[in-house]
């Protein structure tokens, strides 16, 4: 296929893509190579990947769109196995059931709806809810590593940085919180031994004088014997 015909699909589509753009996805293709995309999967609420940032690549042939291209995704979300090619119907290892009508969109939307099923496939992981939940969390520092996440996508990398900083900020304030608790903790038990000592010291002072009182009283009960 002639260059023309290749990048005038490409760049149609990446049109149709930035005017009904994808629910939860975003998609760039490298300014130096239009046969490079790299897209970010943002984790839909009701789902495992809830407040996780996805990023991935879609890679063409100058044949596209007659063969499909091959989709990678790069961080560590428990469906997939990163940095591995996935073995989907809408990749390169499915020629045999590409449609040529479909498009980028279409490659993008499918990937999403294959991610948040459990279905075994050949490159596929499986992990727990609370693992993904944790690898979810872990996905904001880890793409802000990636220069060509962060060169590619601008505003999410504004937005995560957002997040992190209020995630961190409540982790302050618990911190804070807990320690507050941890210093009340210790008074009160202090407070609590102060007053037991002043118990104990209060008892033997009372105990020692009633030991006096005793004392003197025999002293006098002695000596008016002896008159």
């Amino acid at each position: 296929m002639s260059q023309k015909s290749y990048t005038a699909r490409l760049k149609q589509d990446y049109i149709r893509l930035k005017q009904d753009p994808v629910p939860y996805i975003h998609a760039e293709f490298l300014p130096s190579n239009i046969l490079e995309w790299h897209y970010v999967i943002i984790g839909p609420t009701d789902s495992p990947y809830s407040g996780g940032y996805y990023h991935g690549s879609l890679i063409f042939t100058k044949d596209f769109p007659f063969k499909p291209p091959s989709i990678y995704i790069y961080t560590p979300n428990g469906r997939f196995k990163p940095n591995k090619r996935l073995c989907l119907s809408i990749s390169d290892y499915h020629p045999d059931t590409w449609n040529p009508a479909w498009s980028v969109s279409t490659i993008l939307t499918g990937l999403l709806s294959i991610m948040l099923e459990s279905t075994p496939l050949l490159g596929s992981c499986e992990s727990t809810f609370l693992e993904k939940k944790k690898l979810a969390l872990n996905s904001l520092n880890f793409n802000l590593k990636n220069e060509t996440f962060v060169e590619l996508f601008p505003e999410l990398v504004i937005e995560i940085k957002s997040k992190l900083e209020k995630i961190n900020e409540l982790k302050r304030q618990n911190e804070k919180e807990a320690s507050e608790k941890s210093a009340t903790e210790t008074n009160r038990v202090e407070s609590s031994s102060n007053n037991a000592y002043n118990f104990c010291f209060n008892v033997i002072i009372f105990v020692i004088f009633g030991v006096f009182i005793c004392i003197v009283k025999k002293i006098y009960e002695s000596g008016d014997q002896e008159e």
